[in-house]
């Protein structure tokens, strides 16, 4: 008895943060039309995460936020995904530079208050780790820290910032000094009063257009707390790369999802309409079904695999681990994009065509960034030596 009343609160409250996430879903999919045809930031979406207050979930209570962990920012990211791509990548990106900073801050009270003020203000955090001719090497920086008399500054060439323009705080890395080395990096904080941003290249693609992933010159200035104690390769390691891979493959997840939704609708009507006679795309709804199945279960599985490790963070720079959640990128952006494919053969006509309500004409387009967000060419490249030395499991059950 007393076990069932202890629980009640905890099922109140998650059944409250399922309600806050249905309203954010419903206002992303109202719009999400829009935001692909014109290729703008989701303001509205946006708006309504601040409101429900979705933007600062990761973070402790003292701090504005709910003590949640990635599963919950996970979950978000694969509401949002079923139905505006850009909204819930877009959230998957802040969520993880959120945790970035959250896990990384030290014990300086100056960057408590920082953290602080993010939860608060409800702020959505941008990041720029991709610069000048660097590509999607984001363990080399070419602009560097520069100490002031009053604080730092940092000018950087910064490729690539989703969302930048719309952003609250820019997290960025950078070289420690002008005298470090490309590798020895730094990441730090900036809010909006901090910095300018000069447009330097525009958005104009296929799919994911919401995410307005344009280049800008950064120009900043702060303090000198800004910048994280930890040097970037632990948080790279033990935070970015994490929680990107997993947050990104839930929106994936989600994406599919939607398409997966569509194939089995139309299925349906068609079987009604045919007084039970299924149609000859039928088989590819059962395998983008299947699909699916398959693309949750990988996520579920690499979520938990984290989640069992944050209390050892030692543990998230074991090679093995690493190297899963390398993989876990390709395979769950391949798996994605099979699945949308399956749901698409299904629909035939009715989801090559934009104007049916079978359409699964924005998910295709969208989901096939998938593989080309950090190229999947590169990953395998890079794992492929600890890949071999990793050999293959010894048993097909872990043991519980």
């Amino acid at each position: 008895m007393l076990a069932a009343e202890i629980s009640k609160p905890q099922v109140r409250a998650q059944e409250d943060f399922s309600a806050r996430i249905a309203s954010a879903v419903a206002v992303a999919a109202k719009f999400a039309e829009a935001i692909d045809e014109t290729a703008r930031f989701p303001k509205e979406a946006f708006d309504e995460l601040k409101a429900q207050r979705l933007l600062g979930i990761l973070l402790p209570e003292g701090c504005g936020g709910e003590d949640r962990n990635v599963a919950d920012a996970a979950q978000l990211c694969y509401a949002l995904g079923r139905v505006c791509s850009s909204t819930a990548m877009i959230y998957a990106m802040h969520a993880a530079n959120v945790a970035c900073v959250m896990n990384h801050a030290g014990r300086s009270e100056r960057f408590q208050s920082y953290l602080r003020r993010i939860g608060e203000e409800q702020m959505l955090l941008a990041s720029s780790t991709t610069e000048g001719k660097n590509g999607a090497n984001v363990r080399s920086s070419a602009s560097a820290i520069a100490a002031l008399e009053d604080g730092i500054s940092l000018d950087r060439d910064a490729s690539v910032v989703s969302y930048g323009a719309a952003a609250d705080a820019i997290v960025t890395t950078a070289r420690r000094s002008p005298d470090s080395l490309p590798s020895d990096q730094v990441l730090a904080l900036f809010f909006k009063e901090d910095y300018t941003l000069e447009r330097t290249s525009k958005w104009d693609v296929m799919g994911m257009r919401g995410t307005c992933s344009e280049g800008f010159h950064l120009i900043a200035k702060g303090e000198a707390e800004q910048v994280l104690a930890e040097p970037y390769d632990k948080i790279h390691r033990r935070s970015m790369v994490p929680v990107t891979h997993l947050l990104w493959a839930s929106c994936w997840a989600g994406v599919a999802a939607g398409a997966v939704e569509r194939a089995q609708n139309f299925t349906r009507k068609i079987s009604r309409a045919q007084k039970g006679a299924l149609p000859p795309g039928a088989p590819f709804a059962t395998q983008a079904s299947l699909s699916l199945m398959q693309l949750v279960n990988l996520v579920d599985s690499a979520t938990a695999d984290y989640l069992g490790r944050v209390g050892n963070p030692e543990s998230l720079d074991e090679m093995s681990f690493q190297t899963s959640l390398n993989l876990l990128k390709v395979s769950a952006s391949e798996m994605a994009i099979t699945t949308v494919m399956h749901a698409f053969n299904a629909c035939g006509i009715a989801g090559y065509r934009n104007d049916s309500e079978f359409s699964v004409s924005r998910p295709l387009r969208d989901i096939l960034s998938s593989s080309v967000m950090i190229n999947n060419n590169r990953i395998l490249s890079n794992v492929a030596t600890s890949c071999l030395i990793g050999g293959v499991p010894d048993t097909i059950v872990k043991p519980r």
